[in-house]
This record gives structure tokens, sequence and C-alpha cells, in this order.
């Protein structure tokens, strides 16, 4: 029978991804069945999964790291921002409904049965799952109705280790001050703790473990010390988003308020020969660039308005006179045409704006959305990609006659007529080596980087060896039990 053990943090973005992935790799290392779960995410850089769904990134990247195939049942709902107050719910892989903040509290009890469907699934494929939880089990405002922390453990009888990060300081008072605001039934499922994000000697805070240990009453899991390579896996929190400097070509790509799937940056990040800049809000873009990438968007037509009112568009249409390229992807190739319309207000209101008339290409937006893994080629370098497509609209034009590639035999994507201009809806390309190196070539670099992702795999082995050097595996296994269903 499987066990079962959360991995819940004394904050937002102390690292339970990143932890959880490192996890399922030692534990799959062992001969372990191990599956990753989370039952609710929020997150717009999402993936497909191989039953044609879609689930947060991090999932999939665990998924990877557990050596098994990304699936909904991994991350049984997902949360899209598209405003500030609302977001698209995803049930399933599937998409259930647009909701406001206040409404998806009321929505919520009633995801709680979907989650623990899809975890009974997992739990008949595996030895071990391993649940991340989301944010913090102290935002006790938030307990009544919750399926992502303690309301999920409490579901499924799961013990909990509760991750602190030493990083942004307080970590003491992390961890103690949530056992002492939980009530006592979630209390008393933290069963260890752990630290993370360490730098320096790991002995001096050897009085500070104790501390808490005394304080609490957990087992004390261990201190992990920052791992440096840790930003050459796929992010998945928009807050990961940073310049990842090079020498050679200059990539610049501004930040979309609603960026989504920007984990197309990766493969370029990792390239010593390029030089990748996040363009932030009221800077222009650089005059120097070599390329200009627009990435994905959860609001294409508001990101748009955002990207006119910092300039953006005057820096872009100086960057193409002055020979420089440009790509877009997603909501960044249907920027880049001359008009889109959204008759229906999917993404909001309904609108009809101009775009960035770079393509002559028009979009528009229709309920139906396209989520699918995908194959085929590059048709003027005839080099192999695979990707994904997660996307609403339609986009068609005189630009599409000239495709950029080539998917399950049908043409994808438009170029400009001067060839400058580039844009497809598919995810993903720069990790297929050969794309990569033919672009890299065209923009007038070479690629120093063999084997993207056989990259992804070494350093999660690198991350699993750290782990079991720094923390008590057999110790956390040994807290994990089989669920219990309420």
């Amino acid at each position: 029978m499987a066990k079962t053990i959360m991995i819940q943090g004394a904050g937002s973005n102390v690292g339970k991804s990143l932890f959880v992935a490192g996890l399922a790799r030692a534990f799959a290392r062992r001969g372990m069945a191990v599956r990753p779960f989370k039952p609710q995410n929020m997150s717009n850089n999402a993936a497909v999964t191989v039953d044609g769904g879609e689930i947060g990134r991090a999932q999939a990247l665990q998924a990877r790291a557990a050596g098994v195939p990304a699936v909904t049942d991994m991350n049984p709902v997902l949360l899209k921002p598209e405003t500030d107050t609302g977001a698209q719910v995803i049930v399933q892989g599937k998409r259930f409904a647009t909701l406001r903040a206040r409404d998806y509290a009321k929505a919520k009890p009633h995801l709680l049965a979907p989650a623990v469907e899809s975890f009974r699934r997992l739990a008949a494929q595996a030895d071990l799952v391993l649940i991340e939880g989301a944010g913090s089990p102290a935002e006790i405002n938030l307990r009544a109705g919750d399926i992502a922390n303690m309301g999920f453990a409490e579901a499924v009888g799961a013990p909990v280790v509760l991750v602190g990060d030493i990083d942004r300081g307080g970590v003491i008072a992390q961890l103690v001050g949530t056992q002492v605001i939980l009530p006592k039934e979630d209390r008393d499922r933290i069963k260890g703790f752990a630290i993370n994000k360490f730098r320096g000697d790991v002995s001096l805070f050897d009085d500070g473990m104790s501390a808490i240990a005394t304080q609490t009453g957990w087992a004390a899991i261990g201190v992990l010390p920052w791992f440096a390579d840790a930003w050459r896996l796929p992010a998945e929190d928009v807050m990961d988003l940073r310049s990842r400097p090079g020498v050679g070509l200059k990539v610049a790509v501004p930040r979309l308020n609603r960026i989504a799937n920007f984990d197309d940056l990766d493969p370029l990040t990792a390239e010593p020969g390029v030089d990748v800049q996040i363009i932030e809000a009221g800077r222009p873009l650089p005059g120097d660039a070599d390329l200009v990438l627009i990435p994905g968007s959860k609001s294409t037509i508001a990101d748009l308005a955002h990207f006119r009112a910092q300039g953006w568009d005057v820096d872009l249409q100086a960057h193409v006179r002055r020979g420089g390229h440009v790509i877009g992807l997603c909501g960044g190739y249907q920027m880049l045409g001359v008009r889109l319309r959204d008759p229906d207000g999917i993404e909001g209101s309904a609108a009809d704006v101009p775009g960035l008339g770079l393509l002559d290409i028009e979009t528009e937006m229709r309920p139906e959305k396209h989520v699918r893994a995908v194959s085929g080629h590059d048709i003027e370098n005839d080099t192999p990609v695979a990707g994904y497509e997660i996307h609403l609209g339609e986009t068609s034009g005189p630009d599409c006659a000239r495709p950029w590639l080539e998917i399950s035999g049908q043409p994808a994507g438009a170029t400009s007529a001067t060839g400058q201009v580039r844009g497809c809806y598919v995810h993903g390309l720069f990790a297929s080596d050969a794309f990569r190196a033919a672009t890299l070539k065209r923009l007038g670099g070479k690629t120093q980087l063999d084997g993207y992702e056989a990259s992804v795999d070494d350093t999660l082995d690198a991350l699993a060896e750290h782990m079991a050097q720094h923390l008590d595996l057999d110790g956390l296994l040994s807290l994990a039990s089989a669920p219990v269903y309420r």
C-alpha cells in the first residue's frame, strides 16, 4: 500500500516545489514508485500532460524527477490568474470556469472531491505520494474549505513536514509561530521540519534546530544548504523570473503583467553565449538587443495595453528598423498582428484593438481552448521540434502563408516579408537542441550547450544527491503513512 507525506511551507516561495522534486528523484533512485501531487496550484506556467490536460509546471518537473509521465491527476486544481481578482480554474486538466476570488472561495469546498479522487488514482500506482502544499497553513483565515494545505491533509490523513526558508530571515519564528497559530487538530498533523536555502556553515544553526525541536516537539529532518544550480531547472513561480547574464547574443524579454509559460526562456538562459535580459516595466527595450522575444500571456489584450504603456511598441518598431529580430510566442504572437478581437469578452470585456502591426495576421479569441503536445520541424532548417500548445484564439492572415514551422504535417506560425519577425503558438521550441542551434546561428551566434534536456536530468540528480547528503531522508520516509480517507 502506498504511503504519503505532505510538504508544506512556513510561507510562500520557501522552495517547496524544488524540495519535492529533489525528494522525488532521491526516492525514485532507491527504486521506489514515486508520484508527486499538489491538490491546488496557482500559476500561469503550465505544462501539457500525456492525457491531454494541463497542470502546473512544477508538478511536470516533479513527475520528470520521479521518472514518470506527467498526468492531470498530479495537480487536479490549477488556478491561472487573469486579473488581480480573478482566475481561470482548471479542474483535472480541463477548463472549469473563470471565477473572481470571492466566487472561488465559495466553489472551493466542492473541489475537494475531485482532488481526493485524483489522489486516490495516483496512490494506487505508487509506493510513495509526495504532496506539496500551497502558500502556508498559517493563513488560518483561509482554513474553512481549504483544499491546499491542512484541509487536504485532513481529507487523506497525511502527516506533514513543514519547511522554512532561512534566507529571508526569521525562520525560527516562521516555524514555531506556525505551530502556535494553528488549531490543535492541524498542529498535531505536523511531524517534522526542515530548513531550506541556508548559506554558509550549517553547523552555525545547530542551536537554532535544537530550539525549534524543543519548542515544537517535531522531528528535525535537517538543514538544506543553498542549491546553486536551482536556476538550471524550469521555474514555475514568476518571482523566480530574472535576467541571466551571458556573453554574446542579447535577448530582451519584456516582462508582461500576466506572463505565461515562461519556461520557453530556460534553454536560452542555460546558454553561456546568450545574454537573456528581463526588461521590467519602466525600462526601455535595449537598443543593442539582437532579439526581442515576446513571451506568452494569460491576458493578451490587457498585456498589449501594458506593453504600449511602457513605450515598448515604439522601441520595438525602432528595433526592427535597425535590422533586429523579433519572436512572439503564443500571446506574444497574437500581439504582433494587426488586430486582436475578443467579441465574447473571453479575457474580460469585449474588445477589438489594434496589434503591434509587425505581422500581417489577425486573431479572434474563441472559447475553445487548444491544449496539446506537438512535434514537427522548422521549415527553414528542417530541424526537429517538439513542444506544446495552450491557447485560446484563432490566427490567420497573409503572413501565415510564410509558415515558420510544420506541426503534425500542417503549416504553423507566420513570418514577416523581411524574415525579421516570426511568431507561433508552440511553447518549448528552444528545448530542442538542433532548433535552438539553428536559431542562434541565424541571429549570428552559436550554441554552447550540448543536450539541454540531459542537463535538466543531470541537475535533478545533483539535487537528489544534495538532499541525501544534508537531510535525514530515512527519517522523513519513516514519518510517511498510508492514506486514511475522511
